[in-house]
């Protein structure tokens, strides 16, 4: 009777330690040159196009708004012409030939011109804006990167559970055809077992090639090949969700965030350029000079032939427009009706946030409560699968419901590693919503990560 219980223990602990076992296996063929999170983030951060992409837009928009300070800044100009003439007398006589050289130097300086000071002022919003957008760019990368990461790791666990359950469902096939040969059981315990064992084949099959894939998207997100992202360290403990309040993340960073400050950068733009509008009936000063050598025929008695002169000149031009045929009045009136859709956009983008940042908020939660449910779900399968393993051998079960048993515990088993990486990933989406996400933020997850 001790024999019997024994075996009957060893036997129901058998799918637990075969897990614990794939599991270990897996985790030191890959500790040696596993990557971190942090390690993968900075290098898809080189490698991305969609990242340097977005870098390189940026450059290009700082030098953009700096081509607008040109309007303030002295403008300077060198000219040089130069002329051949041949002369003829009426009689046909020759008369000679004249040549010409003239070098002129022109520089003016804007001494009050609204339109160009306003255009510099909305040059330097425009910086706000392109700083906006990369860190946008670069909060995408990290949620891509952590995606990238845990899908990884995800499907090497999905292939660990199945493989698992093909070692199981094999034991349980040949205890099946033991049992039915010694005529204790009948031929459709056998036939059960095989068909089991037939679709967790398929199930393998389809885990290695969804493997391969999550593998080759890594692998080309941070330019290097065959990645071994390092898996969670058990036991798994989540960070805890701080501050527990939704209102708290929306307003954490209502002022600073990416997507609402480039939407009040395009509402001041729009301001200045009514303003710009407005000033097209002002007058302009510019303070000009101009300095010119030239060399000609002179026809001035009592000089002649060529002659070299030098002149200079210094003044102020004055432009005061008077009538464009109401191309002023009509502009002022477009950016009005421009100057509304920003206020109308900056409304929607923080109402936007708003929503987003709730939504995120309660997927965290939400996911916590599912790892906590599948935890106790996962007690509840392995004692489910140990009743109906004992069940089976003294009579009362069947070989269907061992079977069914072993499948729901490595289905929840899988569902409980899913759902602490989809904890960590919410966690991450909701520090983008709210836009606080930084890439500080990836080195809490790799604290838990194994060493």
């Amino acid at each position: 009777m001790n024999a019997a219980s024994s075996a009957r223990k060893s036997s129901a602990n058998r799918p637990r330690c075969l897990l614990a076992v794939v599991l270990a296996l897996g985790s030191l063929a890959t500790s040696a040159q596993a990557q971190s999170l942090v390690e993968l983030y900075e290098a898809a951060r080189g490698f991305d196009a969609t990242y340097l992409a977005a870098r390189s837009q940026y450059d290009a928009s700082l030098a953009q708004a700096a081509q607008a300070r040109a309007g303030l800044l002295p403008q300077a100009g060198l000219a040089a012409a130069a002329s051949w003439a041949r002369r003829e007398v009426n009689n046909g006589g020759f008369g000679g030939t004249n040549d010409s050289q003239s070098t002129t130097l022109s520089a003016s300086q804007p001494l009050y011109r609204p339109v160009n000071k306003l255009t510099n002022d909305q040059a330097t919003l425009t910086m706000d804006i392109a700083k906006a957008r990369l860190t946008l760019a670069e909060q995408d990368l990290i949620v891509r990167t952590s995606q990238a990461y845990f899908d990884v790791l995800a499907a090497q666990d999905t292939l660990a559970f199945v493989r698992a359950q093909k070692t199981a469902v094999a034991e349980q096939l040949a205890a099946a055809k033991r049992n039915f040969e010694v005529g204790t059981t009948t031929i459709t315990d056998s036939r059960e077992a095989q068909a089991q064992f037939d679709l967790v084949l398929a199930r393998e099959i389809a885990a290695e090639n969804d493997l391969r894939v999550k593998q080759l998207a890594l692998d080309q997100l941070v330019g290097r090949s065959a990645v071994a992202p390092r898996p969670l360290a058990a036991p798994v403990a989540l960070p805890e969700l701080l501050p527990a309040d939704p209102q708290a993340w929306v307003d954490r960073n209502v002022g600073t965030h990416p997507t609402i400050l480039q939407a009040t950068r395009n509402l001041e733009i729009a301001q200045l350029e009514t303003s710009k509008a407005e000033a097209g009936h002002k007058p302009t000063l510019d303070l000009v000079g101009q300095y010119q050598v030239a060399r000609g025929p002179s026809t001035t008695l009592p000089t002649a032939g060529n002659v070299r002169t030098n002149s200079a000149s210094v003044g102020v031009q004055f432009n005061l427009p008077l009538f464009a045929g109401f191309a002023v009045q009509n502009r002022i009136k477009e950016t009005l009706a421009l100057q509304d859709k920003a206020r109308s956009d900056l409304e929607a983008a923080r109402r936007g946030v708003d929503l987003s940042t709730r939504s995120a908020y309660l997927g965290v939660v939400s996911g916590q409560g599912q790892v906590r449910a599948l935890q106790a779900a996962e007690a509840s399968s392995q004692s489910a699968l140990d009743a109906n393993r004992l069940g089976y051998q003294v009579g009362v079960r069947i070989n269907i419901d061992v079977l069914n048993a072993q499948s729901q515990l490595f289905q929840t088993k899988r569902d409980l590693a899913q759902a602490r990486y989809n904890v960590l990933l919410s966690s991450l989406r909701l520090r983008q919503a709210s836009g606080a996400l930084l890439p500080e933020d990836l080195q809490p997850i790799d604290a838990l990560l194994v060493k």
